[in-house]
């Protein structure tokens, strides 16, 4: 059976009162609840984890390794600067999927740049909350084919 870490970085804990122009108004509580209504549908396991400090992501990722099957990961500003989370999903060797609430490329030069998708096997950005049951979606089937 799947299963499947969804990892939140950075200010993800804020989400629902943090720039809702941006981010919108949902929670990261309504966004986990949201998709564990999905796991309960779908039969595959998903765990949850946020963090603000980058360590603390690595340390999920590497715990994750031979424990999951495949890795959500919204690192936010992290995505831009951080190669430790590119090596760690290479070295834990986890198809991982990067997830953005925002359209990323239409936003400030500088998040036009991921270390993460350099390692990653897709992006999902752009649909706000919903982009965390497509990126469920497309790793199940990813893993399971």
């Amino acid at each position: 059976m799947t299963s499947i870490l969804i990892l939140n970085g950075p200010n993800l804990n804020l989400l629902g009162t943090r720039q809702p122009e941006v981010y919108g108004a949902t929670s990261l509580s309504d966004i986990e609840q949201n998709c564990a209504n999905w796991s309960a549908k779908s039969g595959c396991p998903v765990t949850f984890a946020q963090s603000n400090h980058e360590g603390a992501l690595i340390d999920h990722i590497h715990a994750a390794r031979n424990v999951r099957d495949g890795i959500i990961l919204n690192a936010g500003a992290y995505t831009h600067t951080s190669i430790a989370l590119m090596d760690a999903i290479s070295s834990v060797g986890i198809p991982t999927i990067e997830l953005h609430l925002s359209n990323v490329h239409a936003r400030e030069d500088y998040r036009h740049v991921s270390y993460i998708a350099k390692v990653a096997i897709g992006i999902i950005c752009g649909f706000g909350p919903q982009g965390y049951i497509m990126a469920l979606e497309a790793i199940k089937s990813h893993v399971e084919d």
